[in-house]
């Protein structure tokens, strides 16, 4: 296994405060080209009954607190690689209206947010929580908020990467299936109560490190206004 490799999931460990217990590799000859491996991981951790947040207690008026995404993370390669086909660009052209390649924002290492989100959820008020991953904020945000619930989504309230704005243009993606493909920027959703979010916001306020995104609403799904 590359060097780089490991180092990666090292660096990955130490930002969440994770030990990396061990691991083994298996040879499987000829069933992968020269050149070419497999990673798998987990990881194990342990919460008590009373810490649990499990969205129970979310109700209407609550706040959406989106944290930004560093990029697509780990969703919507396949449609990425459609689109960068179709574009006639390569990894090494520049990314339109940026100084970096597409390569090194595609590639983009997806953020860990562990310490990020456990000091916010020490301080009080978090309810439910909601990792943007495969299914965007259309479809995960729902899996989070109680029946009879809904959220509506303030379209404009955080900054879209140019990335995601060159992969609609480049790829005419609908904004519906931009929303269920892509984190758009950003990648975990706080629900919160609104006293916890005039706290966040402050202390965050002018770092561009959490956005007032939206609400809770009466009513199911997700709007966006």
């Amino acid at each position: 296994m590359p060097l780089q490799v490991v180092k990666g999931i090292v660096d990955g460990c130490q930002q969440c405060d994770c030990v990396l217990l061990g691991g083994e590799t298996a040879e499987m000859p000829d069933f992968y080209a020269e050149g070419e491996y497999d990673l798998s991981g987990f990881a194990v951790g342990t919460v008590s009954k009373d810490s649990v947040i499990n969205g129970k207690n979310i109700v209407a008026g609550d706040v959406l607190i989106g944290l930004p995404s560093s990029g697509v993370h780990s969703n919507g390669f396949s449609l990425v690689r459609r689109v960068l086909d179709r574009s006639g660009l390569t990894v090494k052209d520049q990314l339109p209206g940026t100084g970096i390649t597409l390569g090194e924002a595609l590639m983009a290492p997806t953020i860990i947010y562990v310490k990020q989100v456990l000091d916010i959820i020490r301080k009080g008020g978090v309810k439910g929580i909601a990792h943007i991953t495969g299914g965007g904020l259309t479809d995960n945000i729902p899996r989070v908020i109680p029946k009879g619930l809904g959220v509506a989504i303030y379209e404009d309230s955080w900054h879209v990467p140019s990335l995601f704005k060159w992969i609609q243009e480049a790829g005419r993606i609908e904004d519906a299936e931009m929303r269920r493909t892509f984190n758009l920027g950003i990648g975990m959703v706080l629900i919160v109560s609104p006293e916890a979010s005039n706290r966040i916001l402050g202390e965050y306020q002018g770092s561009n490190m959490a956005f007032r995104i939206g609400e809770v609403i009466s009513g199911e799904g997700v709007t966006y206004q």
